[in-house]
């Protein structure tokens, strides 16, 4: 392989000249073989990473601090970037130590290379454009890469809520269509009143949409950067007037109102928004688990368990029983909300450890978070369109269950009387009788007035 020298504090070695990348991402690629999965792979970081990068070489050239020739080839190599091209090229592991500059300089050296080739220059002719000194100026990978963890977590809450949304509208769907099927609602796991189906799913929207406001919430705190504060928040070796004219760029060229940090020592050092946003994610992920527990609940059986609901079959589960269908959407959630939840600690732990001025574990911090969020939405669209918006109801078991049952009686006593319903219980519990034929055939009510009690439980649901 044709290879090219360079050179940086520690020597020189040789690079394959068709790469983009240069020496710092060569030494990174064999510092961090961790994860196999690179930064490449991840779209929306490295489209973040571009636009700082144009974002800060345009207002490098506005202040005259970046030849106007040499500012159009990083602009026009970071627009290549943000259209896709060049990923492949960015090729440090997700997990890095060095609080994320292995990141930054692989960018350095893939936007000064390709801009080098634009400039009818050779890979590696850092004489004429350097990734430091040119494709770097007025920055820091400690203001670089935060911002750019932020703005792809952006990109990912976004999604997220969308998947929210769309869960959300699947257990309205459903909320709808069994607004008049009765049935009881059990708590502790015992009998307790009678409900409709509908107000039972349709509760679980409600939860999401409670979460999409929380998430809006969390997202709204990652639009405050430290852009502009360089090593630690003092901005040193950038000039007067950079850091408020690089978020301005920076704001225009992704169309989000990032604004600056008012204390860029604070910012550069505190991942408090990080922490806030897993706590959201967390919070998520708890309580799409306990819907997914109840749903697997409801449709247990199907004939010895619950069996108020039938899921959608999606395959076959066994390997030796034949017959035998299990609730795996259901599951496959309930393990994307453990993983979130141990997620959650490994950002707790990543944001206290920070020290002085920098938090150096930023990269594993970013992952965690990311991954959260992509699961979490992939698994709200896997549960939709898998699982709830195929929800059959059970209603000639559930008609019987709040026919049969002794727990009618609670909807009953402010009509019959406390004491008078507790009689009806024990006898129907002695005798196996129907409590509403018991109360009917005692006079003290007629069937027509049973009836349209227990319909007061056939409310339309809260969608």
């Amino acid at each position: 392989m044709v290879t090219r020298t360079e050179h940086d504090l520690l020597g020189e070695r040789d690079v394959p000249d068709p790469a983009y990348w240069g020496i710092h991402t060569a030494r990174a690629i064999e510092n961090f073989p961790i994860s196999r999965r690179t930064i490449g792979g991840d779209a929306d970081l490295v489209t973040s990473l571009a636009c700082v990068k144009q974002a800060a070489a345009e207002a490098n050239r506005e202040l005259g601090l970046l030849d106007a020739g040499l500012a159009e080839a990083i602009v026009a190599a970071c627009e290549e970037i943000r259209a896709g091209a060049l990923h492949d090229q960015f090729m440090v592991d997700v997990i890095q130590g060095g609080a994320g500059t292995s990141t930054n300089m692989n960018a350095n050296e893939v936007i000064a290379n390709r801009a080098l080739e634009l400039l009818g220059r050779p890979r590696g002719d850092y004489a004429t454009l350097h990734p430091n000194e040119h494709v770097n100026r007025s920055q820091s990978t400690n203001d670089v890469y935060p911002t750019a963890i932020r703005l792809a977590l952006i990109a990912r809450t976004e999604r997220l809520a969308d998947a929210m949304q769309r869960l959300r509208g699947a257990f309205a769907d459903k909320a709808h269509e069994f607004a008049g099927v009765v049935k009881l609602g059990r708590t502790q796991l015992q009998d307790a009143v009678p409900m409709t189906l509908g107000q039972e799913l349709g509760a679980y929207g409600v939860m999401l949409g409670e979460d999409i406001v929380r998430l809006a919430e969390a997202r709204a705190l990652l639009l405050e950067i430290n852009l502009g504060a360089t090593a630690i928040g003092t901005s040193i070796t950038a000039p007067a007037g950079y850091p408020p004219l690089v978020v301005q760029r920076l704001a225009a060229l992704t169309g989000r109102a990032l604004v600056a940090a008012p204390d860029l020592v604070e910012a550069t050092q505190d991942a408090g928004a990080f922490v806030q946003l897993s706590s959201v994610a967390k919070r998520i992920a708890v309580k799409l688990s306990k819907t997914c527990n109840d749903l697997r609940l409801l449709s247990s059986g199907p004939f010895t368990g619950f069996g108020d609901l039938r899921l959608p079959p999606v395959q076959a589960g066994s390997s030796i029983m034949p017959g035998k269908v299990n609730p795996v959407i259901p599951e496959v959630v309930n393990q994307i909300a453990f993983e979130v939840i141990g997620h959650d600690v490994t950002v707790t732990m990543a944001a206290e450890a920070g020290q002085l001025q920098l938090n150096a574990f930023e990269p594993i911090l970013y992952l965690a978070i990311a991954e959260s969020l992509d699961h979490l939405a992939a698994g709200c669209d896997t549960l939709a369109e898998r699982c709830v918006r195929g929800i059959e109801a059970n209603e000639e078991t559930l008609r019987h269950r709040v026919n049969s049952t002794v727990a009618v009686v609670t909807a009953l006593s402010p009509v019959i009387g406390y004491d008078a319903a507790t009689e009806f219980a024990s006898t129907a519990l002695s005798t196996g009788e129907d409590v509403g034929a018991l109360v009917v055939a005692s006079g003290l009510m007629d069937a027509a007035g049973l009836a349209s009690i227990l319909g007061v439980a056939a409310a339309p649901p809260v969608a």
